[in-house]
């Protein structure tokens, strides 16, 4: 065995004392490979473990431990009414044990077993009852523990093959010569100042805290350390964009802001004037733009983002648009192409379907400056996209990308223009936009390093839109209201889940489009047009399918959510849709906004038998406001950031300790922190600074393509 001494945080496991081969495997399973590892496993949660006492000594009312034999089970009941009653007896008299709806315990807790348990006591019959307590088995292979003195214990996550009380062991028997090796990256008056305590201080109460205030206090500082490495990272990009690259100054006149207006088929709002007054003072700038235009459905983004495109291409330059799917690109090639008809700006459409010979040719075309405005998919950041002077980069929907596509689209911007050591290469401006209304901690978390311009007001003439949640008995009662909507001239959508039907893990059925398509087409609207339209069909179906509605021959589009953003027919005044329980809120205000886009007064109907409180209160709200800022928030509340933008999306961070639900207070200074930092010293190269650069580059460096500022 190693001396103490000698251990380090890149020690291994296996050869210290009170941990061994056996359980070093264990631990490896879960990652935890070594010392710095094995002290850095955060703990779920801090638990308060009373003294035991014997069962004689016990009060009701209190939480109490003690330990015993179980002389006695038994099931009673079936089904969610069942409970598991147990007997466990000590020397001094019986204290009874009951789990509800717990079958499993018959199995985890057997007669002749000994036991330590913990819960609140409340009196039954002669004696006490604990309800659902905490049960420990006490191994008879080992010698039994010695009573138990109250203490804060924290609880791990573990697996079937470790648990979390022998991680607890293995943590401590490396923590005392662990903690010692521990370097804090914030000096002691940054510390002080912001009630933080030592980095070494913060782990020993994370795994043995004296109070749960302590442990708290723990939490605190190493979320703390999560956001202000985030944000420190996002602000050295910042900083590195604004003084190491250069993008082409665009300028803006009176005359030519005139003559862009006019291509506009109606008079733009006072908040998308705002917005664009922001816009242009960026483009008029040799300093990169970096803006996240954010708006509600149908506020009028995609007119705004043409209008900066616009600047470019009368600079002499290009301008792109990347759209997440083809049904996307080919909606804003269509409403930029009727906007641009009779102007010489040349607007071409790349997707994935753009092949052989066509493909070729456009690509030529971009590469010698004879296309002015490109609007597609991914496919404009294949490396065989080249343009000749790309100065405007629009990106939608942007939380469908990750940062490395933003990163990629802009380095379609020129080489350096100066081949001397030093020159600023050259970029495009970028300009992102959601139509999923962000919160505020999302957006200094996800989209720090962008500027935001926010347009919150609808264009004239949009009417509310109604909302109504109904249950799946009235299903019928639905589509006959539909179908005298449909006898009006108005048209309708009708949203699903799936393109296939199926079953969740639960059983529970999952409706699909083509299941549905047949039951409309052969039961309530069996005398109307319906087609149907999703991610599989080919793009040229797709297209055919949505002009046919466009054109109004067709009146029902059954749908999944790709008709999600982009989709704007005027004439559809009414949604159906089907499972509503089974989408997000953001989600499914996304698609009730590809309503109320006309005249008509427009109604979105939500067929749906929540089965959880989270998905009735993701209903109440969709029902109550038609207002996207209000239900992003509330979204974020209930699903928080890994649901909302999906767990996968590249850029977005993974906290082990913060929670930006519970911590907005604590990201507010961290990012106050770190731009006062980094406005002072831009590219951390300080002595006192290396620390900091090496664990915020380890952190994100890859993340936010930050390789070039260390």
């Amino acid at each position: 065995m190693p001396d103490p001494a000698s251990i380090s945080l890149t020690s291994p496991l296996a050869p210290i004392k009170g941990i061994g081969q056996r359980t070093a495997d264990q631990l490896a399973a879960l990652g935890l490979t070594n010392v710095g590892k094995l002290i850095a496993h955060i703990p779920l949660r801090h638990e308060r473990h009373e003294a035991e006492a014997n069962v004689r000594e016990l009060l009701p009312g209190q939480i109490v431990s003690t330990r015993g034999e179980i002389v006695a089970t038994r099931p009673v009941g079936n089904g969610k009414r069942s409970r598991f009653e147990a007997v466990l007896m000590d020397a001094t008299g019986r204290l009874d044990l009951v789990w509800f709806n717990a079958p499993y315990m018959r199995d985890k807790v057997i007669p002749g077993m000994r036991v330590r348990v913990q819960g609140k006591a409340k009196s039954f019959g002669y004696g006490l009852q604990l309800t659902n307590p905490k049960l420990e088995p006490l191994r008879p292979e080992h010698s039994e523990p010695d009573r138990r003195e109250a203490r804060i214990r924290a609880v791990y996550p573990a697996s079937e093959e470790i648990d979390s009380a022998r991680i607890e062991r293995a943590i401590d028997a490396v923590l005392d010569e662990a903690l010692p090796q521990l370097e804090d990256h914030l000096p002691e008056p940054f510390r002080v100042a912001r009630d933080l305590p030592e980095l070494r201080e913060a782990y020993r109460m994370l795994h043995r805290p004296e109070s749960m205030e302590e442990a708290a206090r723990a939490v605190r500082r190493l979320a703390y350390d999560e956001l202000l490495m985030l944000q420190v990272s996002v602000a050295l990009k910042r900083a590195e964009l604004r003084t190491r690259l250069r993008a082409p100054a665009l300028p803006w006149t009176e005359k030519l802001d005139a003559h862009i207006r006019a291509r506009f088929p109606f008079q733009l709002t006072d908040a998308q004037n705002d917005v664009i007054k922001e816009i242009t003072a960026d483009l008029s700038s040799p300093v990169p733009s970096n803006r996240l235009i954010q708006g509600d459905v149908g506020s009028g983004k995609t007119v705004v983002a043409l209008y900066a495109m616009l600047l470019a291409v009368a600079d002499g330059h290009q301008a792109a648009l990347m759209a997440p799917t083809e049904l996307l690109a080919e909606q804003h090639f269509a409403s930029i192409s009727r906007m641009l008809g009779g102007s010489r700006v040349r607007v071409a459409l790349l997707t994935a379907s753009v092949t052989g010979d066509a493909r070729d040719g456009l690509l030529s075309a971009l590469r010698e400056g004879r296309i002015d405005l490109l609007i597609g998919t991914h496919a404009l950041i294949t490396d065989q996209v080249e343009f000749k002077s790309l100065a405007v980069a629009v990106i939608d929907e942007q939380h469908r990308f990750g940062v490395h596509q933003r990163a990629a689209l802009r380095s379609k911007g020129a080489a350096p223009s100066d081949a001397s050591a030093g020159a600023q290469s050259v970029t495009p401006h970028v300009l992102v936009m959601t139509a999923t209304p962000i919160p505020r901690t999302l957006a200094i978390t996800i989209f720090g390093d962008l500027d935001v311009s926010t347009i919150r007001s609808l264009p004239a003439g949009r009417k509310p839109i109604r909302t109504r949640v109904v249950q799946s008995p009235q299903r019928d009662e639905v589509y006959s209201f539909v179908e005298k909507r449909l006898e009006k001239g108005q048209q309708a959508y009708v949203v699903v889940p799936a393109i296939d039907a199926s079953e969740d893990a639960s059983g529970a059925d999952i409706r699909g489009v083509t299941d549905v398509l047949e039951q409309l087409t052969k039961g309530p609207l069996k005398s109307r047009r319906v087609e149907a339209v999703h991610g599989r069909l080919p793009s040229r179906d797709r297209e055919r399918i949505m002009q046919s509605f466009r054109d109004a021959r067709i009146d029902v589009l059954v749908a999944t959510t790709v008709i999600e953003v982009g989709v704007d027919v005027p004439n559809a005044a009414i949604m159906v849709i089907e499972q509503a329980d089974r989408f997000g809120l953001s989600q499914l205000h996304q698609l009730r906004g590809r309503v109320g886009r006309g005249t008509h007064e427009s109604v979105c109907i939500l067929i749906a038998d929540p089965t959880t409180e989270e998905a009735r209160a993701r209903l109440a709200a969709i029902a109550a406001t038609s207002d996207g800022f209000a239900l992003a928030e509330k979204d974020f509340e209930l699903r928080g950031m890994g649901e909302l933008f999906g767990s996968r999306q590249s850029g977005t961070p993974a906290f082990r300790v913060a929670d930006l639900v519970r911590d907005r207070d604590l990201l507010a200074m961290a990012r106050r922190d770190a731009m006062d930092w980094v406005a002072r010293s831009p590219t951390l190269d300080r002595p006192e600074e290396s620390l900091l650069k090496r664990r915020v580059l380890k952190a994100h460096g890859q993340g936010l393509a930050l390789g070039d500022v260390g």
